[in-house]
C-alpha cells in the first residue's frame, strides 16, 4: 500500500493510505485519547469526540478516528484547541453519566475514566438534566444499564459484526437517545442469543453480565455442599486479571485460589469435555452407520443452540442431543459424586466457571435437571471468579500451584483441554471417532485440518478406514448462517459441523477478560489481532504435555461407565447427559 507523508506536531512521518489520523499517530508513536482502544470496527461513527485533533485541509477539529490522512496533511494533537475541546467532549459525557464509580463492577477497566484522566476533565464541568435511566436485570446472562452508557456503537456494530444479528440499536433521538433491544425490551424478551460479546466492547459499565456471586455467598450461609468446577478457557485468561501476559496459563494457581475461597472440592471441567466426546462420539458413528439425521451439529455452545432454537428450528434434530460439559460433570456430580460421597443431591450447590455469559441462561433451562435436581446452581464467568479472589484478599501471584481434586473426576485428556478453542470440540471427537472406526490411534494425534483461531468457515475430508467424513467448523453466527442455509437447502455435503457462538471459540467468550490496549502497555502493538491466539496456545500446549490425549482413554470416563453409566448413549446416560430443544422462533 502507498506510503503518505504526513507531519505530526510539525515532525515529519510516512504513513499507509487508508489509514485514519487515529492509527496514522498510533504507528508513529502517539496516543491520542479516544474510546476506540478497541479498533476492530466495532466504534467507526466519531461519536462521541473524545479524539478531536486539528488537521490541514479540514474545516475546524475533526474526529481523528474516521477522518482519513492525505498527502502532506498537518496534523496538530497538542494544541490548546485541540486540548481544550478533548476535555470537553469527555467533560460532556461525564455531565450525563452515574459516577457511581466507587460501586461500578468495571472499576479499573472504565474506558471513560481512563479518556477522563489523560484529558483532565474537570468534575461537574457541565451541569444539567440526565437522561432517562433504563436498566434491565431480567435476563440471566447481561445487565444493561443506560445510565452508564456514551451512546459510542460498539455494542451494536460487534452484534452484527460477529452475529448479523442487530439486537441492539439506538432508540429515540436526540437527548433522549439509548441504546437497547428494539422497543426498549429486556434482553430476556428479545432475540439476543445472550452470548456477551456486547459486554466484551463495551468501554463502561453500562452492559456487564449478570453476576451471581451472591447465590454463592448464601449457599456458603446455607452449609451447603459447594463443588466448583472451571471451564478450559479460564486457565488461558484468568491470569490477564492478576497481571499475566495474554496466554499465561495458570491452572495450578487458579486451583489454589479456588480451595482458598472455601470450595469443598475443585474439578476440572476436561472431564465433562471427555465424557461429551464419548457420548457425542457413539451418537455420531450411529448417525453415520444407521441413516440418521445428518450433519450432526455440536451442542456445546449455548449461545449458539439459542440462536438455532430462536432462527433455525426446522433444523433442529441436527443438533447432537448432548448436554455441554460443564453440565454433564453437573448432572455427575449431583448424582453420582453425591452417592459415592453419601450426600442427598438438594445438599451439594455445583457451582460453574464460565468464559461465558450464556451459560448463565444455559444452566436456568428447564431441561438441565434431574429428578428435580439442577445440574448447576450458579454460573459465574473468569471475570466473576478474578473478583471473588481480589475480594477475599487472595495474593494470587503468590499462590502455590495446587492439582484438581481427583476423588472420581480429576483424570482428564489433551482432547477435553481443546474444547475451548474453535475447532476444538471437532478435533477431540475425530481423535476418538478414528479410534472406533479403525481400531487404532492416528498417528501423531492432531488433526491440523480443524486448527485456527479466527472467526470464519473452515472444512476438511477426512478418509477413516474407507469411511470419507467431511467436517466443517463455524465460530460466530454470521458464520454459521452460511452452514445453517445450505443444510436448510438441502445443499450441505456434511456429516459433522461444529459450531461455536463466540468468535474465536471459548476463549473469546463474552465473560473473558477485557482486552483493552490502554491497560495492556507492555503487551504487543497489535495484541487485538494476536491475543485469541495466544490464548489458544495456552490450551494447544496443555493438550501436548498430557500423557493421555484422547477421551476414550481417561481411566476415570471408564470406571464411571463400567461402575454406573453402562455405555456410552445408554438409558442412564440419556436421563443424565442429553437433552431437548424447543423451537422459539416468535422471537424473529
Amino acid at each position: 500500500m502507498a506510503k503518505l507523508n504526513i507531519k505530526i506536531e510539525g515532525i515529519s512521518y510516512q504513513a499507509e493510505e487508508g489509514m485514519t489520523i487515529l492509527e496514522a499517530a498510533k504507528a508513529n508513536g502517539y496516543e491520542i485519547p479516544s474510546l476506540c482502544t478497541f479498533n476492530h470496527g466495532e466504534c467507526n461513527v466519531g461519536s462521541c469526540r473524545v479524539c478531536l485533533v486539528e488537521a490541514t485541509g479540514a474545516r475546524g477539529l475533526v474526529a481523528s478516528c474516521v477522518y482519513p490522512i492525505s498527502e502532506g496533511m498537518e496534523i496538530k494533537i497538542n494544541s490548546p484547541k485541540a486540548l481544550e475541546a478533548r476535555r470537553e467532549s469527555v467533560e460532556l459525557l461525564l455531565s450525563n453519566h452515574n459516577q457511581n464509580c466507587q460501586q461500578c463492577e468495571k472499576n479499573g477497566r472504565c474506558e471513560l475514566l481512563h479518556v477522563a484522566k489523560l484529558t483532565g476533565a474537570r468534575d461537574n464541568a457541565f451541569a444539567g438534566s440526565h437522561t432517562p435511566v433504563h436498566i434491565d436485570r431480567l435476563a440471566p446472562g447481561i445487565v444493561r444499564d443506560t445510565s452508564k452508557c456514551v451512546l459510542c456503537g460498539r455494542c451494536i456494530a460487534r452484534c452484527q459484526n460477529a452475529h448479523g444479528l442487530g439486537i441492539l440499536g439506538f432508540e429515540n433521538r436526540g437527548f433522549s437517545t439509548f441504546v437497547s433491544p428494539a422497543e426498549d425490551r429486556s434482553f430476556q424478551n428479545s432475540p439476543c442469543i445472550q452470548c456477551g460479546q456486547c459486554v466484551s466492547v463495551c468501554p463502561t459499565g453500562a452492559l456487564m453480565e449478570n453476576s451471581e456471586i451472591g447465590k454463592i455467598d448464601e449457599a456458603f450461609r446455607a452449609g451447603k455442599h459447594i463443588v466448583a468446577q472451571a471451564a478450559p478457557a479460564v486457565r488461558a485468561a484468568l491470569g490477564e486479571e492478576f497481571g499475566y501476559p495474554i496466554g499465561t496459563p495458570v491452572t495450578g494457581k487458579m486451583i489454589a485460589a479456588m480451595r482458598r475461597l472455601g470450595f469443598e472440592r475443585v474439578y476440572d471441567v476436561n472431564f465433562g469435555a471427555d465424557l461429551t466426546i464419548m457420548e457425542e462420539g457413539t451418537e455420531l458413528l450411529d448417525r453415520i452407520t444407521n441413516g440418521g439425521v445428518l450433519p450432526m451439529i455440536t451442542s456445546c455452545s449455548p449461545g449458539w443452540i439459542n440462536y438455532a432454537e430462536m432462527n433455525y428450528g426446522d433444523l433442529l434434530p441436527h443438533l447432537s442431543s448432548c448436554k455441554s460439559p460443564h453440565q454433564m460433570q453437573g448432572a455427575v456430580i449431583k448424582s453420582y459424586w453425591a452417592q459415592q460421597n453419601g450426600l442427598d443431591p438438594k445438599d451439594v450447590f455445583v457451582v460453574s466457571v464460565m468464559p461465558c455469559t450464556a451459560k448463565k441462561y444455559e444452566k436456568d433451562r428447564e431441561v438441565m435437571e434431574y429428578n428435580g435436581v439442577r445440574d448447576v446452581d450458579a454460573v459465574i464467568t473468569t471475570r466473576e471468579l478474578a473478583r471473588m479472589i481480589k475480594r477475599a484478599g487472595i495474593m494470587f501471584n503468590r499462590l502455590p500451584d495446587e492439582d484438581w481434586d481427583s476423588d472420581i473426576m480429576g483424570d482428564y485428556t489433551g482432547a477435553g483441554v481443546i474444547f475451548g478453542v474453535t475447532g476444538g470440540v471437532m478435533e477431540a471427537a475425530l481423535r476418538t471417532v478414528y479410534y472406533k472406526l479403525t481400531g487404532k490411534e492416528r498417528d501423531g494425534i492432531v488433526f491440523t485440518e480443524v486448527r485456527g483461531h479466527d472467526a470464519g468457515i473452515r472444512e476438511a475430508s477426512l478418509d477413516i478406514n474407507g469411511t470419507k467424513v467431511n467436517v466443517a467448523i463455524a465460530s460466530g453466527m454470521k458464520s454459521a448462517k452460511v452452514l445453517l442455509d445450505d443444510i436448510r437447502a438441502g445443499k450441505s455435503k456434511y456429516h459433522f459441523i461444529e459450531i461455536m457462538g463466540c468468535p474465536g471459540g471459548c476463549i473469546n467468550g463474552g465473560g473473558q477478560p477485557y482486552v483493552r490496549e490502554c491497560f495492556l502497555e507492555n503487551e504487543d502493538d497489535d495484541i487485538m489481532d494476536t491475543y485469541k491466539e495466544k490464548r489458544a496456545k495456552a490450551l494447544y500446549t496443555e493438550d501436548e504435555r498430557q500423557t493421555l490425549r484422547q477421551s476414550h482413554k481417561n481411566p476415570q470416563i471408564i470406571k464411571l461407565y463400567d461402575e454406573f453409566l453402562g455405555e456410552p448413549n445408554s438409558h442412564k446416560a440419556h436421563e443424565l447427559l442429553h437433552t431437548t430443544y424447543e423451537a422459539r422462533e416468535g422471537f424473529k
